[in-house]
């Protein structure tokens, strides 16, 4: 089969009939993530910050069973319970990132599983591949490159 379920031991599983994220070449699709406790599977914090940093980490999770970072995200589809949580969400999630940032919609839902306050879904491209070409193409994969003593020619 050409798609490749991803499973991480450090983000919750999955609680229901889907995987957490789905590989295809390039691309990965991250399921919803809820601010859920890898371990425990219970619900963390009440404010909307405290949720929103578990949802983080637990796509950090996902990605890093892959080798990737929030870096590699280039779409996220945000859901929440409140839409007056926006600017506190923003500063939380923006503390993820770096330009460019991903792109996002984000839309108020009636209710989230668990009764949660945020949900996040997310696309990803996995570009190491391409990375490590890129890097090796502009000094030619040289040994000051490789041992970090810069670039000899």
């Amino acid at each position: 089969m050409f798609i490749n379920a991803i499973h991480s031991e450090h983000a919750p599983k999955a609680i229901g009939p889907y995987s957490p994220a789905v590989k295809l070449g390039d691309f990965v699709y991250l399921s919803g993530q809820i601010p859920l406790d890898p371990k425990t599977g219970e619900v963390v914090g009440t404010t909307i910050e405290e949720q929103t940093h578990q949802v983080m980490k637990n796509i950090g999770a996902v990605l890093a069973e892959m080798g990737l970072a929030h870096r590699h995200l280039v779409k996220t589809t945000v859901f929440m319970k409140d839409l007056n949580d926006f600017n506190a969400f923003n500063e939380v999630y923006g503390s993820y990132f770096t330009q460019p940032y991903p792109a996002r919609s984000c839309v108020e839902v009636a209710k989230l599983p668990k009764d949660v306050l945020v949900e996040v879904e997310c696309l990803v491209i996995d570009t190491l591949v391409y990375e490590q070409q890129m890097a090796a193409q502009s000094c030619g994969g040289c040994s000051g490159c490789e041992d970090g003593t810069g670039c000899a020619g």
